[in-house]
C-alpha cells in the first residue's frame, strides 16, 4: 500500500506537469502602463522601470546598468526580445551582472537623448532597439543597437568581467564618454551683431541640393525617411525665392511618396521609412508623429497648386487616423505595430500589408489587367517571394490615356478596388495598437487638422483638431502651468519636456488662426511664459530638454538638430518670433534672433539637419506680414485668404471691437471689415477684398 502523503504528492506532480510553461515569469514591468514595456512583463529577464528606486538599487548593489530602449512598434526591438530576452540562459546573465531597466523612449525621451548620444559617440550611428551598458551611477560605458543572441551574449560576459577584475578601466571609459556628453551638449552664447542674409540661405540650399534624389525624390540615400519639416522648408523655399528645380524636387518628392509602398494604397496614412529609393517596402510601422506632419505638408502644398492626389492623400491619411488612431475622448494613440499575425498566426513584419498574387487574382475579379498595371503587380512591386507591396508609377491622368479610358471611370474602378482589399484586410489579425497618448504627438495631430481644415475647408477637420485641444487642456495642463507627457487609461504622468511645450504652442497658435478664437492665443503665451521660466537656460538663451524640476541624467540635454521632429529650440524660436508680433513683445523677439545667431554657423553648414532654423532665418531675410482682419466678415475672408499657400504670414483677427491682443487695436470700424497687411507694425492702407490684400503681400 502507498503512504497517504507520497499518493498526494505524485498527484500534485501530476497536476502540475508544465506549470511552468503555462504560468509565466512576470518583472515588475507587469506593474507599468506603456504597451511597450508591458510587452516585456513576462520576459525572464528581471527588467524593471526607470525611476529613482531603481537607480538607487545599483548603487546600493554596485552593479552595472543595462539600459535597454525602445518602443511598441519597432519590428528589430520586437526581434532582440524573441532571441535574447526571452532565453533563460541569457536572461540568467543578465540577472545575475546587472540591474536590467527597460525604457518606452516614447514617454522617456529625456533618457532616450542622453544614452542614444552616448551610443552615437562610440559608434558613430543610433537606432532601435538602443542597448546601453552603464555604471552604478549612470554613466555609460557600452553601447549599440540590435545585437544577436550569441553577439548580446559576449557583451554581456566581457563587460561583467571587465568591470569585475579592473573597474578602473571601466570607469575611466564611462568619465571620456561622459565628458563626451557634456561638450556635445554645450553652445556658446554669440555676441557679436546678428546678419542674417539671403546669400547664405541660398548657398546653404544649394549645397544641400547635391545631396538629393532628382528620379525618386528625398534624398539620395538606399534607406529613406520624408522629414517633412525639411520638405515644409523646401516648399516655402520654392515659393519665396521663386526656385523652380526645388518646387520640381518637392513635386517629385510628393508623388512618389504618394505613389510608393511606404503611403498605404488601401487605408491610407504612412509607414516609418522606406528601405528602398522608390519609396516601395517600409519598415510597416505606422507612427503618428509621422501621418500628423505629412498632413500638414501635403496640405501646405494643395493650398499652393491644388493637385489633386496631395488632397487625396490628405482625406485618407486622416480617415486612417480617425478610425485607427483616435479615442472616444478626442485623444490621439501613439502608433500601429510593424508586425502582426500571418496565416500560420506567427508574428511577421508587413504581413498586414503585402498580399500575393494569388490573392489578388482571387479578390479582384474584374478588370484585373487593369488593377495589376495600376499597383504594379510585376517586378516593380514585388518584395520577395510571391509578396506584394502596392505601389504606383504613373498618375490617373497618363495611366487613363495609356488604356483609353476616362479619368472619372479610372476613380471608380480605383475606388472599387480599395474597397474590396479593405474588406479583405479587415479578415486580418490587425497589428498592435500603442494606446498610450503624448502630448508634443497630439499636437503635431492638431497641427494637421487645423493645416487640413485650412486647405480643405472641412468642418469635421475643425472639430476633431477642437476636441483633442480641449482634451488637453483638461487632462495634460495642470493648474500652475505644468504640462504632463503621457495619458493612458485615464491617469495623466510625466513631467512634460521642452518637446511637448513647443509643438503645443505652435498648434495652438495655428488653432487661432482658423478659429479667431483667442482662448487659444492666450494659453500659447501663457505656455511660452511658463517655458522660459523653467526651461531657458538664461546664459545662451537655449532651453533645456527637461525642467530645472527634473532630476539631471549625466548631462542636461539641448535639441537643436531638427531630425523627423524639428527641435524643440527651433520650434520655440519661431514661435517666439510669431508671439513677438502678436502681442508686440520686443523680448521675445530678443531672445528669438539670440537663439537663431547661437546656430547659425551650424544652420548653413548643415542645412537639412536644421531645415526648420531656416524657415526662421528666412523670417528674418525676406519680408514677413501680419494680417489683421476685422470686421463682421472676419471668418468669412479669413477662410478666403487660407485657401492660399502664403508662408510668410500671421493671422490675427476679429468681429468685434474689444479684442485684446495688441495687433487689433485701434483696427475695428463699425459695419466695416477690413483687412490690414501690416510689416512688424507698419501697416499699408486697409482693404475689403482678400485679392488686394495678397497683392500687397505680393510685391
Amino acid at each position: 500500500m502507498v503512504p497517504k502523503i507520497k499518493i498526494i504528492l505524485f498527484l500534485s506532480i501530476i497536476l502540475c506537469f508544465g506549470c511552468s510553461k503555462n504560468t509565466k515569469h512576470q518583472n515588475e514591468l507587469g506593474h507599468e502602463t506603456s504597451p511597450y514595456l508591458l510587452q516585456h512583463a513576462n520576459n525572464p529577464v528581471n527588467w524593471k522601470a526607470w525611476n529613482d528606486k531603481t537607480l538607487q538599487l545599483a548603487k546600493d548593489k554596485n552593479k552595472l546598468i543595462i539600459i535597454s530602449i525602445g518602443y511598441s512598434a519597432c519590428h528589430w526591438c520586437h526581434v532582440m526580445e524573441e532571441e535574447s530576452f526571452e532565453n533563460d540562459s541569457i536572461a540568467k546573465i543578465m540577472n545575475e551582472n546587472f540591474i536590467n531597466i527597460k525604457v518606452d523612449r516614447e514617454e522617456r525621451p529625456d533618457v532616450d537623448n542622453v544614452y542614444m548620444n552616448a551610443v552615437q559617440l562610440m559608434t558613430g550611428s543610433g537606432g532601435w532597439p538602443l542597448n546601453c551598458i552603464a555604471l552604478p551611477d549612470g554613466r555609460p560605458i557600452y553601447g549599440g543597437t540590435y545585437f544577436t543572441k550569441e553577439q548580446w551574449e559576449e557583451i554581456l560576459l566581457n563587460i561583467s568581467k571587465l568591470y569585475k577584475e579592473t573597474p578602473e578601466k571601466a570607469i575611466e571609459y564611462a568619465e571620456r564618454v561622459t565628458e563626451g556628453i557634456q561638450k556635445s551638449e554645450l553652445i556658446t552664447i554669440r555676441k557679436d551683431t546678428a546678419d542674417f542674409k539671403d546669400t547664405d540661405i541660398k548657398n546653404a540650399v544649394s549645397n544641400w541640393q547635391q545631396n538629393l534624389d532628382t528620379v525618386y525624390g528625398g534624398s539620395n540615400r538606399d534607406i529613406k525617411f520624408p522629414m517633412p519639416n525639411s520638405l515644409e522648408f523646401l516648399l516655402r523655399y520654392s515659393y519665396q525665392f521663386e526656385d523652380k528645380s526645388i518646387k520640381n524636387h518637392l513635386e517629385i518628392t510628393l508623388t512618389k511618396m504618394a505613389f510608393g509602398g511606404i503611403y498605404d494604397q488601401i487605408n491610407g496614412g504612412f509607414s516609418r521609412y522606406s528601405t528602398d529609393k522608390k519609396w516601395h517596402i517600409p519598415h510597416f510601422e505606422k507612427m503618428l508623429y509621422d501621418n500628423a506632419q505629412l498632413v500638414s505638408l501635403y496640405a501646405k502644398a494643395y493650398q499652393n497648386d491644388k493637385k489633386e492626389l496631395y488632397k487625396t492623400v490628405i482625406e485618407e491619411t486622416l480617415d486612417f487616423v480617425k478610425h485607427e488612431l483616435t479615442d472616444q475622448n478626442g485623444a490621439f494613440f501613439s502608433s500601429l505595430d510593424a508586425d502582426s499575425k500571418n496565416a500560420e498566426n506567427e508574428l511577421e513584419e508587413g504581413a498586414y500589408y503585402y498580399f500575393t498574387k494569388q490573392e489578388l487574382q482571387h479578390l479582384i475579379t474584374k478588370d484585373y489587367s487593369l488593377f495589376e498595371d495600376y499597383y504594379n503587380v510585376n517586378d516593380f512591386g514585388l518584395w520577395e517571394k510571391d509578396l506584394f507591396v502596392l505601389i504606383r508609377n504613373s498618375t490617373n491622368v497618363a495611366f487613363a490615356d495609356k488604356h483609353n479610358i476616362s479619368t472619372d471611370l479610372l476613380s471608380s474602378k480605383v475606388k472599387n478596388w480599395k474597397t474590396i482589399l479593405k474588406k479583405a484586410r479587415a479578415q486580418k489579425a490587425k497589428p498592435n495598437l500603442d494606446d498610450k497618448v503624448l502630448t508634443s504627438w497630439n499636437a503635431l495631430m492638431i497641427k494637421g487638422y487645423t493645416d487640413a481644415y485650412k486647405a480643405l475647408k472641412n468642418e469635421d477637420y475643425l472639430k476633431i483638431a477642437l476636441k483633442n485641444a480641449n482634451f488637453i487642456l483638461k487632462n495634460q495642463l495642470q493648474k500652475d502651468g505644468n504640462l504632463y507627457r503621457n495619458y493612458k487609461n485615464g491617469k495623466s504622468t510625466i513631467n512634460a519636456y521642452s518637446e511637448d511645450y513647443a509643438t503645443l504652442i505652435d498648434a495652438f497658435i495655428n488653432l487661432y488662426e482658423v478659429t479667431l478664437d483667442e482662448k487659444w492665443l492666450t494659453t500659447s503665451k501663457k505656455l511660452m511664459d511658463f517655458t522660459l521660466e523653467n526651461y531657458l537656460n538664461k546664459e545662451n538663451n537655449m532651453f533645456y530638454f527637461t525642467s530645472n524640476k527634473d532630476q539631471k541624467i549625466i548631462s542636461r540635454k539641448v535639441k537643436v538638430d531638427d531630425n523627423v521632429i524639428a527641435s524643440p529650440n527651433s520650434i520655440l524660436a519661431n514661435c517666439l518670433f510669431k508671439l513677438s508680433l502678436y502681442y508686440s513683445d520686443t523680448n521675445y523677439n530678443k531672445i528669438s534672433n539670440q537663439m537663431l545667431h547661437n546656430m547659425k554657423d551650424d544652420v548653413l553648414k548643415s542645412p537639412s539637419s536644421y531645415s526648420n532654423w531656416l524657415n526662421l532665418m528666412t523670417n528674418y531675410t525676406r519680408p514677413f506680414y501680419e494680417v489683421a482682419i476685422v470686421g463682421a466678415k472676419a471668418s468669412v475672408l479669413k477662410n478666403e485668404f487660407q485657401e492660399n499657400y502664403i508662408p510668410n504670414v500671421i493671422i490675427v483677427g476679429s468681429t468685434k471691437e474689444n479684442a485684446s491682443v495688441p495687433l487689433l487695436k485701434d483696427k475695428y470700424v463699425t459695419d466695416k471689415t477690413y483687412i490690414y497687411v501690416c510689416n512688424f507694425g507698419a501697416c499699408k492702407l486697409p482693404q475689403t477684398e482678400i485679392t488686394k490684400a495678397i497683392e500687397l503681400i505680393q510685391k
